[in-house]
């Protein structure tokens, strides 16, 4: 493969440092670009040097909001991942305006960097299956131990209405229609990645953004987790390998996924309920009972979201090989050989709330 000059807005986050391993094991020259601001990023940078060496990509520490940094880390990239914003639903109710600078007008930023790069980059813009609301009107059906779509059964298409809920929706929404209409407008090579839970190994999950590693965390350091509703939600959940493939496969089909957006989810065939079933599976891997809390439904908390992938099956040639019990399990047996980098980052955390 032709070695290229790649920027990772985010690069030093659980997706983003996942997707720098693979770019430079591939030879590429990538530049990171990121504030550093969520923990472990700087773990994550460790690593990336330690496995491929210290001077074997770029580091640009800046946000997205710092359009004269971002515009000098994209001049001359032929591709462009930009994975870098505000992550949490609770986080934008809290302060919708960080939010909203982080993702909208961030996510312009980069937008406007690509277009006066001057190489007619590859854009890829993570966005997030929250942009479909609480999709009210899609009729649910209460199992036993779990929920499900009664007219469905392939999920949610990229062609159900958007509807934004939260302030984070509205942000992660607005970058999404920006990056399809960069497409239209100014024939920006770009392509929409509605992903959605994410899991996998460097992922340091909290409560409200990575709910599978956050469960894992708390199980392997005895603390209770806490469960809202009555735990049967379902999710379709995508370990970070697939994710990455589907990544590689817009990229070799640019010419036709110009444009377009994509589900990349686990689909109707990788989804487990947040606690009915997920939690046996997990005291199984532990080896004993795991205390639970459980509280009120949250508001806007879907009963179920799975997303149907099959364009990016047939476009693309994509789907998901990991299975919900593989996957899990190879993040549990990760996170388990790093539990003492779970206990420092909580030491860092402590002790930057003390100064």
């Amino acid at each position: 493969m032709k070695s290229e000059r790649i920027l990772v807005t985010g690069g030093a986050g659980f997706i983003g440092c996942n997707l720098v391993n693979r770019l430079l094991s591939e030879g590429h020259e990538v530049t990171i670009l990121d504030n550093l601001s969520r923990s472990g990023c700087e773990q994550n940078l460790m690593w990336l040097a330690q496995t491929h060496g210290p001077q074997s990509f770029g580091l640009v520490e800046a946000g997205i909001t710092d359009f004269p940094a971002l515009l000098g880390a994209a001049r001359g990239k032929q591709r462009i991942y930009h994975l870098a914003g505000q992550v949490a639903v609770t986080t934008s109710v809290s302060d919708p305006r960080t939010d909203f600078e982080a993702n909208a007008l961030g996510t312009f930023n980069v937008l406007e960097a690509a277009r006066q790069a001057g190489e007619d980059p590859i854009f890829l813009y993570a966005s997030t299956n929250k942009v479909y609301g609480g999709m009210e009107d899609v009729r649910i059906i209460e199992g036993r131990d779990r929920y499900r779509y009664e007219d469905l059964p392939f999920g949610i298409s990229e062609e159900q209405p958007l509807d934004f809920h939260s302030p984070y929706g509205c942000s992660k929404g607005a970058g999404d229609q920006y990056t399809r209409d960069y497409a239209r407008i100014y024939g920006l090579r770009t392509a929409v990645v509605r992903q959605s839970c994410i899991y996998g190994y460097r992922q340091f999950g909290i409560e409200d953004q990575g709910w599978v590693a956050w469960f894992m965390i708390a199980a392997l350091k005895g603390l209770p987790i806490s469960i809202y509703g009555n735990g049967k939600q379902v999710r379709d959940v995508l370990f970070i390998e697939d994710l990455l493939d589907g990544y590689d496969a817009i990229v070799r089909n640019i010419d036709s996924a110009a444009g377009q957006i994509y589900n990349l989810g686990g689909g109707p065939s990788n989804t487990i309920s947040v606690w009915t079933e997920f939690g046996p599976l997990l005291e199984e891997l532990i080896g004993r009972r795991i205390p639970v809390l459980t509280g009120d439904w949250r508001p806007g908390d879907q009963p179920v979201y799975i997303s149907d992938i099959r364009k990016a099956r047939r476009d693309l040639g994509w789907c998901p090989r990991v299975s919900v019990r593989e996957g899990i399990t190879r993040l549990y047996e990760w996170m388990k050989d790093n539990l003492e980098l779970f206990r420092h980052l909580e030491a860092q955390a402590a002790e930057a709330v003390a100064d």
